[in-house]
């Protein structure tokens, strides 16, 4: 009877035994999957891109072949495209330069409201013909310089 005894009391203390083990940890949860980066964000506003001189246009306002030397008899054309979408004021200031001097010839502005990639010209004539010499067209978004063009009359 006391070997009765004996193996119930082993066998309920090994039984108490097993009960409090410490249980298996669960295995870490894997990490999230990387995240694509996100798009950079869609340009904000109007910004002005590549501008062009020449002597005329096509159905699309580009020049058709970009030069920087005239004829005194030619229109003058400058051309400007544009990005992004919104309301802009376009400006184009042609001015002549001798002898240290800066005349202003011109100035004019467009107000565009483009919905993606435009192009918007502006051009000078003078039917008697532009003195002889050097001359620059600079290009203005919102009153802010985009660029200038300097060009030749012979």
């Amino acid at each position: 009877m006391v070997k009765k005894c004996l193996f119930l009391l082993l066998g309920v203390a090994l039984l108490l035994a097993a009960g409090c083990s410490k249980a298996e940890e669960p295995a870490p949860a894997p990490p999230p999957p990387a995240a694509e980066p996100a798009p950079p964000p869609a340009p904000v506003g109007v910004t002005a891109g590549t501008i062009n001189l020449g002597k005329s246009i096509d159905a699309d306002k580009k020049i058709a072949a970009p030069m920087e030397t005239f004829a005194k008899g030619d229109t003058i054309y400058v051309t400007v495209d544009t990005t992004g979408t919104g309301a802009a004021t376009l400006k184009a200031k042609w001015t002549y330069m001798k002898g240290g001097q800066t005349t202003v010839v011109k100035e004019d502005s467009q107000s565009i409201t483009p919905t993606g990639p435009a192009t918007t010209e502006f051009h000078i004539s003078k039917p008697g013909g532009w003195p002889a010499g050097d001359y620059q067209v600079e290009v203005f978004v919102d009153d802010k310089s985009a660029g200038t063009k300097t060009f030749t009359v012979k």
